[in-house]
């Protein structure tokens, strides 16, 4: 087997940038390329998307509500699913742990009030769904935690 001896290595080329490249035309000095990204400004929300305050306001509503055999609100235990607002118009999706739940009849109309009690709500329409079904799985944390189920 034959070796050879190295005695000396090149360096590998590195990337380099120069000082004068990409300048802008105006003022003739470098492109900040991150300059737009860094000044521009979040968009406004409207209140109707999640992070606006109507939005925030009916998801609070919703976490008000508690199932009267489990000490836990409706949010959390994962019977809404989804709430949709368009100027003031609130259409809330919803399902019960079981079909032949004793608050089948009360509980929408509970959610009904509440939600349609919130400043900038107009009308509520409360959807009672069935498809999917519920399932533990469906719970947040919080709520597997004060069940005793974590």
């Amino acid at each position: 087997m034959k070796f050879e001896e190295v005695t000396s290595v090149e360096p590998p080329v590195r990337a380099r940038v120069d000082n004068d490249a990409r300048l802008d035309e105006g003022t003739q000095r470098r492109v900040d390329y991150l300059d737009g990204f860094l000044k521009a400004k979040a968009p406004e929300l409207s209140g109707d998307e999640p992070g606006g305050d109507l939005y925030e306001a009916v998801l609070a509503a919703l976490q008000d509500i508690f199932d009267p055999e489990i000490p836990v609100n409706i949010y959390d235990l994962g019977l809404i699913y989804g709430v949709e607002i368009d100027s003031g118009h609130v259409i809330v999706n919803m399902t019960l742990t079981t079909p032949n739940c004793p608050v089948a009849e009360t509980m929408p109309a509970e959610v009904e009030i509440r939600v349609g009690a919130v400043p900038g709500v107009g009308i509520v329409d409360v959807n009672l769904v069935w498809d999917p079904p519920w399932d533990p799985s469906k719970m947040t944390d919080e709520a597997r935690l004060e069940l005793g189920m974590l």
